[in-house]
């Protein structure tokens, strides 16, 4: 087997190496600044735990690949996904649900939520949307539907 000399980003080891370690935060930092660019800039960002449990022990559970937080409280999802996977917008959301639930802390809270913020690199075409099959860049959002 030939040993490679550099590292793919594009396996789960090379993307966790280049963007979530704590001394490449900075690349991570400036990633997020090039997608998000009207969501104001990035300071810094803290690595979360990536790992969620449901509730109670029949939840499934969901694993994210990068989970952080930045200086306004808002969370961070960053996910790279080669394998085609039927749903992947409805498994994105579900994902999103996990940091949202977070924010539902006990006693005095005005339901006022952060930002969460979901992005996936994939190796393939979202294509479960016919009107924007071939589409590379998705922009998807809850928003009231008649502004």
């Amino acid at each position: 087997m030939i040993a490679q000399k550099y590292i793919n980003p594009f396996t789960d080891f090379g993307f966790k190496k280049i963007f979530g370690e704590e001394a490449n935060k900075d690349l991570l930092i400036d990633f997020l600044n090039e997608l998000l660019t009207d969501k104001g800039k990035i300071i810094d960002l803290t690595y979360l735990k990536s790992e969620h449990l449901g509730t109670t022990d029949l939840d499934r559970k969901a694993i994210f690949d990068l989970y952080c937080e930045n200086e306004k409280g808002e969370k961070f999802i960053v996910e790279m996904q080669r394998a085609k996977q039927d749903f992947f917008k409805d498994r994105s959301l579900y994902y999103a649900t996990f940091p949202i639930q977070e924010q539902a802390k006990r006693g005095d809270w005005n339901y006022q939520l952060k930002g969460v913020y979901s992005i996936a690199i994939t190796d393939f075409l979202i294509d479960d949307d016919k009107a924007n099959r071939g589409k590379i860049v998705h922009d998807i959002r809850l928003i009231e539907k008649e502004t």
